[in-house]
């Protein structure tokens, strides 16, 4: 069984706000509005990947935000939201994954209260300050940047690691990362191939330790990443180029040898 592991918020869809051309299609409606999309060609490509790979969403979604994501192929076996923290089998919460997070972070909780006294705090803050599942803080802010400095300057040398995403702001315990999450779920499934995709931070230790890691252009250049990375050309939408390029990686593998 070969493994795919994949983001979904800018590697697989794209929200509004990016221009991915007029081919393409619908697969979040929220409040009424549709607010994410695949293109149609990524939506073909995600066909072909069911037949040779199992595919597995990894997504820093909440269970809710996941569940409104309907990518039109199907449901999956198993996906992981909140980082890697929770897992869905079917659909359904896995309880018992669940507590095994919750204790494998318990080291970064002391360094959590620090963070989340320092953002209900700080004037910057623009949203309510969320304890995701009890696993990882999130908020936005104004000066996300600035902010980000500051609160890695208040955890230096804890077990947390802080991150934005345009105006959002993170702060996760490092052993609640999507990388450890595929280790856990390799070690039930004992795949004989892991790829992944992913665009961000949070995917770094995802793509770092898949045959290889799909990541776009520039994303060496942002994250420094080891292992088997390879970065897409950039010519085109990005979840095009890595779902092609893993097709292309199996189509290779399974290809007969000529002696």
């Amino acid at each position: 069984m070969k493994l795919f592991c994949m983001d979904l918020d800018n590697t697989i869809i794209y929200s509004y706000r990016h221009d991915i051309g007029e081919h393409k299609r619908n697969v979040e409606i929220y409040q009424g509005r549709e607010v994410s999309f695949v293109t149609d060609r990524t939506y073909e490509l995600l066909l072909k990947m069911r037949e040779q790979f199992l595919l597995v969403p990894v997504s820093t979604r909440t269970i809710e935000q996941y569940s409104r994501i309907d990518l039109g192929i199907g449901s999956f076996p198993y996906a992981l939201v909140c980082n890697g923290g929770v897992l869905l089998r079917d659909g359904e919460r896995d309880q018992n994954w669940y507590e095994e997070s919750k204790k494998a972070i318990e080291e970064s909780l002391p360094a959590l209260a620090r963070a989340a006294d320092f953002l209900k705090r700080d004037p910057r803050r623009i949203f309510e300050l969320r304890f995701i599942e009890d696993l990882f803080l999130f908020t936005k802010c104004e000066e996300p940047g600035q902010v980000t400095k500051e609160l890695e300057m208040l955890l230096a040398g804890e077990p947390v690691t802080v991150y934005h995403n345009g105006i959002k702001v993170y702060a996760v315990p490092r052993n609640l990362s999507k990388g450890r999450a595929v280790e856990r779920l390799c070690e039930a499934l004992k795949p004989e191939k892991l790829l992944a995709a992913g665009d961000s931070g949070f995917d770094s230790s995802m793509v770092e330790i898949a045959d290889p890691g799909l990541v776009p252009a520039g994303f060496s250049d942002r994250y420094h990443p080891v292992g088997n990375v390879r970065e897409m050309p950039g010519n085109r939408v990005f979840s095009e180029e890595a779902l092609e390029t893993a097709l292309a990686l199996s189509a290779k593998e399974s290809r007969p040898r000529i002696v």
